[in-house]
């Protein structure tokens, strides 16, 4: 895709595309042909379409628009699709009805930018005649947003999720609770939201300074289950899956606020946490809190249809297992070394448990080598760590904090709002993340799912400033996690300065492009987030 073809900058880039002559006009008169097993993907192309641009696609059986299941394009995998546009026609083709819902996201992005804006309606549009033979890399291509630290209304979900297949990112993974709020609603422990889903104040700046210092302003906020539901049904129309995630056995401070019982010390009252950083209450290892994680999991995976349950797993401090005469005797009923090891046995208790659901456990992995063999691990602290999760026989998704992390700041430039305290992750920093590098053998390559990005929120309060620190970092996760191995960073670029145009119409708040941002320098290294 050349610089004089701007309308076929596209993000990601297909894997083939080539540019024809001449236009397709689109105006009141262009009607739609849905053949069958196809009603889905037209459902949404008017339901994207016909809003900004108040032309109608009336159904009908000599449409100019075809959509069609052809099962001659299954080389192209689960959400592969051709397109072509003629000066008369367009066809859209897929194995697989998800592929047709990718292909109208290249649809949406091949209309003037103007277009996606909805504030010029009616009259024509046009389309630039093109042949597009298109399939991801990797089948995980994603983005975690933290709604434990700062919760976000469903509307806003709403908007994340249009943005993520937008971007054909297949994946929402929600973070719903942590020791400073729990988000999803479980029938049988209302506490949980009416108490661990409120906390008295925030930090407002980062631990460990020696002057910490607090915002002194409540923050409370939880989901109910229809509006999760409808979240997953909203998402699913648009070929992304919701995968949630409720923390255990550590990062459960709100959960203890709300439950002492379940925790090492269950005379002790505690507040639903008002710091950043690791706290160091953990779930005890008795039979009431594993009966407790399986009966908020039951609910979660009523509500969640995901085949993946995140069970978070990371930052687990022992210091209260090795003190509880309880936990020592867990440890030693169950034949262990000692209460560090109480960490992969309750990780693997609870694992068995969604195993035996139907349901693939997910954790963050320490080390690559830690959790039981049947989670899908997502390594974030070193990029070693996926080789060595991916050797062992996991599923890998990569998550490396240096590359995947936008969280913290996008450059160093003096006017970049502070954010996570570490090293910039600069927009090349992501684009040249490669979740399996060429030099891997094709066995463990094979076990690499994909990649995703992470918005933890600690400092991150409102939709603006979670737009701001995404975009346009996670074009270039995007960009990268469909494309695969053949990053073209030039290539990426020119594209991106066309595509911002689309994210102007979309009303996106991003980071503004500067010569500096466009840079190849290489990020630096930072301590992980604390």
């Amino acid at each position: 895709m050349s610089p004089s073809h701007p309308a076929l900058s596209l993000v990601p880039r297909p894997r083939k595309v080539s540019p024809r002559p001449g236009r397709l006009i689109l105006d009141a008169d262009t009607a739609l042909r849905s053949l069958p097993g196809t009603k889905a993907a037209a459902d949404l192309l008017r339901g994207l379409l016909t809003p900004v641009t108040g032309l109608p696609f009336p159904p009908s059986p000599d449409g100019q628009i075809v959509l069609s299941l052809d099962p001659r394009l299954g080389g192209l995998g689960e959400e592969g699709y051709g397109l072509t546009v003629g000066p008369g026609a367009l066809t859209l083709r897929a194995a697989r009805p998800t592929g047709l819902l990718r292909g109208v996201q290249t649809i949406r992005q091949l209309l003037p930018a103007d277009a996606l804006s909805g504030q010029v309606r009616g009259g024509s549009r046009e389309l630039p005649c093109v042949e597009i033979s298109d399939a991801p890399a990797h089948p995980w291509r994603g983005a975690m947003l933290d709604v434990a630290r700062h919760f976000q209304p469903v509307s806003y979900l709403r908007r994340y999720v249009d943005l993520l297949a937008f971007h054909k990112l297949n994946t929402l993974h929600l973070h719903l609770t942590d020791d400073q709020g729990w988000r999803m609603p479980v029938d049988a422990y209302p506490r949980l939201t009416s108490v661990g889903g409120r906390r008295s104040e925030s930090m407002s700046r980062p631990p460990g300074r020696g002057d910490d210092r607090f915002d002194g302003v409540p923050h409370t906020g939880s989901y109910t289950k229809e509006e999760l539901r409808s979240l997953v049904g909203y998402a699913a129309e648009r070929g992304v899956d919701v995968v949630p995630e409720i923390e255990m056995p550590g990062h459960v401070r709100a959960a203890l606020a709300a439950y002492p019982e379940l925790g090492n010390h269950p005379e002790r009252g505690l507040d639903v946490w008002t710091r950043w950083g690791v706290c160091d209450t953990v779930l005890g290892v008795h039979d009431g809190a594993l009966d407790f994680c399986r009966t908020v999991l039951d609910e979660v995976m009523d509500v969640f249809p995901s085949p993946y349950i995140h069970i978070g797993g990371e930052e687990c401090p022992t210091t209260e297992w090795e003190n509880s005469p309880a936990a020592r005797a867990r440890a030693s009923a169950e034949g262990l070394d000692g209460p560090a090891a109480l960490h992969g046995w309750f990780m693997g208790r609870i694992g068995e448990f969604l195993v035996e659901r139907g349901r693939r456990p997910v954790g963050w992995a320490e080390t690559g080598t830690e959790l039981p063999l049947d989670f899908t691990v997502m390594t974030w602290r070193d990029p070693a760590h996926a080789l060595a999760a991916a050797r062992r026989g996991h599923q890998v998704v990569t998550a490396h904090h240096r590359a995947t992390y936008l969280d913290y700041a996008q450059s160093a430039e003096p006017d970049e709002p502070p954010g996570q305290p570490g090293e910039p992750v600069a927009l090349h920093a992501v684009h040249g993340n490669e979740p399996a590098p060429g030099n891997w053998a094709a066995e463990e390559t094979a076990r690499v799912l994909g990649t995703q990005a992470q918005l933890w929120t600690e400092y991150v309060k409102t939709p603006d400033r979670i737009e701001y620190l995404t975009y346009p970092r996670l074009c270039a996760l995007a960009d990268r996690a469909w494309s695969g191995g053949r990053g073209d960073w030039t290539g990426f670029v020119e594209r991106l300065r066309h595509h911002t145009a689309r994210l102007d119409a979309l009303g996106v708040r991003y980071r503004p492009l500067t010569a500096r941002s466009l840079t190849t320098v290489p990020a630096g290294t930072a301590p992980p987030r604390p």
